[in-house]
């Protein structure tokens, strides 16, 4: 069975290598936009047309699976930060406060003709972070530019106090709820290639 991820997401790729699924990297090329205020809604959306415009990139039968994540605190989307100092700003906003890792993924199944989508939120509680420890923070977190402005596998573990949810949803893909979707739709874990 050919499995597809629509991302090419560095820590997304490197939680489908952990579980040793063999499966192909095909982007998709929308321009993700999203009209809805709704951080769920938001996600799923982007997620879906992820999906679509692989299926639209593809002639055979296959597996695909897309994702989208934000951060979300405040009734505030987190984009990407353009620059040290928006990631410097999104540091601040969150210290000592609760985001939401919010992720949703569609898996697009062309053997079956059927779709599933679902969304999953884990609560990172960040604890209060002096502007000294921010500012060495931007100057040395090499994926500063990436989603929010953090890295939870990265240095800014040292400012997370706890998480309450899936660790991996805040990568980008919450691995545990898609493998539940999977036996949803029928596969198991022997359905899938692995990586030799």
């Amino acid at each position: 069975m050919k499995l597809i991820l629509a991302s090419n997401s560095k820590t997304r790729k490197d939680i489908f290598d952990m579980i040793g699924w063999k499966y192909e990297v095909i982007t998709s090329n929308i321009v993700e936009n999203s009209n809805s205020i709704d951080p769920k809604q938001y996600v799923i959306d982007l997620s879906k047309d992820k999906a679509n415009s692989v299926a639209s990139q593809i002639t055979e039968k296959a597996l695909i699976i897309s994702a989208d994540s934000i951060i979300y605190m405040d009734n505030k989307k987190f984009e990407k930060p353009k620059s040290k100092e928006e990631g410097f700003e999104n540091i601040k906003k969150m210290s000592g406060k609760v985001n939401y890792a919010v992720t949703g993924v569609t898996i697009k199944d062309l053997y079956q003709n059927k779709e599933i989508s679902f969304t999953d939120i884990t609560e990172v509680y960040f604890k209060n972070v002096s502007d000294e420890d921010i500012t060495w923070y931007v100057e040395n977190e090499k994926y500063l530019l990436n989603r929010a402005g953090y890295s939870i596998a990265g240095k800014t573990s040292i400012f997370v106090d706890k998480i309450v949810g899936d660790y991996y949803n805040i990568l980008g893909m919450p691995i545990s709820k898609l493998y539940s979707k999977l036996n949803e739709l029928g596969y198991s874990i022997s359905d899938f290639e692995m990586n030799s």
